[in-house]
């Protein structure tokens, strides 16, 4: 259930990218050569429990092919991973020629409790290497469970403008 929760949010985060891209003029450039978009984060990128073909980053490339678009959206997506293990294997898992990345990363640091202090350290060392590489990046918030403390969650969910 929490996950048909959280993936009724993936329309909005579609109409994001594709807004995102118009204003980059990605889209008019990614018409003349493959576009590559690596999904990079946890078990909602990894598309955990759901059928082959339906996880975000096939259902993403599938949307954008059909509005004629020449678009690669590889999944990096690592079920389980924290924000400390998004930023350990960032170097390798998004390689070169990527255009965009789809950063999503910090569920499970707020599942385990983790401070959010350190996420937030985690998710601007990701966004800064990736601006080094000259890599977009489209950065998915999420919000805090509110069962651990008023005070969790209002730091949590800061991290996210």
């Amino acid at each position: 259930m929490a996950f048909k929760h959280r993936f009724a949010t993936a329309p909005v985060v579609f109409a994001g990218l594709i807004l995102f891209l118009g204003l980059c003029g990605a889209i008019s450039s990614a018409r003349a050569a493959t576009f590559t978009i690596v999904g990079f984060g946890d078990s909602l990128m990894a598309g955990y429990s759901l059928a082959p073909g339906q996880g975000f980053t096939d259902r993403l490339q599938a949307a954008l092919k059909a509005k004629g678009l020449d678009v690669t959206v590889a999944n990096a997506g690592v079920s389980g991973d924290t924000s400390s293990g998004g930023l350990a294997r960032l170097d390798w898992s998004v390689p070169d020629g990527t255009r965009l990345v789809i950063l999503e990363l910090g569920a499970n640091d707020m599942l385990r409790g983790l401070s959010p202090d350190i996420a937030e350290k985690n998710l601007d060392a990701m966004l800064g290497k990736l601006k080094q590489r000259n890599i977009a990046v489209l950065l998915a918030g999420m919000r805090a469970a509110p069962n651990l403390g008023a005070d969790y969650q209002k730091a949590f969910d800061a991290i996210y403008p």
